[in-house]
């Protein structure tokens, strides 16, 4: 089967790999659709944020958002059948510890991550364990489902976990695919959107999909310019999606006393200064990091009941063959949402 290969310093190859044959408890499903992730990025440079020691070698296929059609199943499989259309839940536990009893496998301590520490979608074909596939329904595209398992799920989890609601304000900083996801799914659970960012094209995307307010960073103080949205209050909820330092101390400047705060972007080192920021606020703080596997139904039924447009979050679609330009465009920031697509 042809596959990508990330060997780091920003090299794409696409090679041979034998197709993979899955275990008892795993299935083998033909890939449709594999989006690209910012966090792939880690790895197309080398520096790999999540994984064991062994993810730093490159040999491992990428593609942690992906979807397609169960081909073969092990020999204990019961749940889920051949021509099953599933997606993949990207975190793989050992399926009995306090954490995956609950849904929350990316917590467990021996956990692995689909497309990082075992063999992901941007190949033509994937195994994940049988309790990772999650049914995909027929009127739900390939695309859409595997763009659901990352960007949509996340924001999904988070914004449910703060409480969204229609009589709140939320800020969405940074307005790359996540961010971009964070307004869908703020719009659709009724919230007024504010967000920001420092390129137009972006801000313009972010008001397609239903901003209500856009804020270019580069050209005005974005917690002024919140704070002058919002009468001097804050943002009730801000998501920072950038990872970026200034994008960080932004969601928690622009948050509202006895607001909420979520840090989704990927990050290793940010300075905050907690006396002003958060404790004299009385902010709550969290870290925004995938969904339990146990919320996949509700997400499904979520963006059918709010008529969400998962589709309109991808710019680019490409051919496997076409993946040195496809990483080469997402890292130079020419397209937003990228997915490789089999027909």
């Amino acid at each position: 089967m042809r596959a990508v290969s990330l060997p780091g310093n920003k090299q794409v190859l696409v090679v041979d790999k034998e197709r993979p044959t899955p275990g008892p408890d795993e299935v083998l499903v033909k890939t449709m659709a594999s989006a690209i992730c910012r966090s792939d990025l880690h790895l197309y440079d080398g520096n790999p944020v999540v994984g064991g020691a062994d993810v730093a070698l490159g040999t491992t296929v990428p593609g942690h958002e992906a979807a397609g059609i169960v081909v073969e199943i092990g020999s204990a499989v019961s749940k889920v059948a051949i021509g099953d259309r599933v997606a993949a839940h990207l975190a793989i536990g050992c399926g009995h510890c306090e954490y995956c009893t609950k849904g929350y496998s990316m917590l467990c301590p021996e956990w692995k991550c689909f497309g990082v520490d075992i063999g992901g979608g941007d190949a033509e074909y994937f195994v994940i364990p049988a309790r990772n596939a999650l049914p995909l329904p027929e009127h739900v595209s390939f695309k859409a489902g595997a763009v659901m398992t990352d960007m949509i799920g996340s924001q999904y989890a988070v914004q449910k976990r703060l409480g969204v609601t229609g009589n709140q304000t939320v800020a969405v900083i940074g307005l790359g695919p996540m961010g971009s996801a964070a307004v869908l799914t703020a719009k659709a659970f009724g919230a007024r959107v504010i967000a920001v960012d420092v390129l137009e094209s972006r801000l313009e995307q972010a008001a397609r999909l239903g901003a209500d307010e856009t804020v270019n960073s580069m050209e005005t103080d974005a917690v002024q310019a919140i704070r002058q949205l919002t009468d001097g209050r804050g943002a009730d909820i801000s998501i920072d999606c950038s990872g970026n330092p200034g994008g960080q101390n932004t969601a928690l400047d622009a948050a509202a006393k006895m607001g909420a705060v979520a840090f989704v972007g990927e990050s290793r080192k940010t300075e905050v200064n907690p006396s002003d920021q958060i404790i004299r606020k009385l902010l709550t703080v969290v870290g925004g990091w995938y969904f339990p596997i146990s919320d996949w139904q509700e997400i499904v039924r979520f963006v059918e009941t709010k008529n969400i447009d998962v589709e309109a979050l991808i710019s680019h679609e490409f051919n496997i063959e076409e993946a040195d330009v496809a990483f080469l465009a997402f890292d130079r920031r020419e397209t937003e949402k990228a997915v490789f697509v089999w027909s």
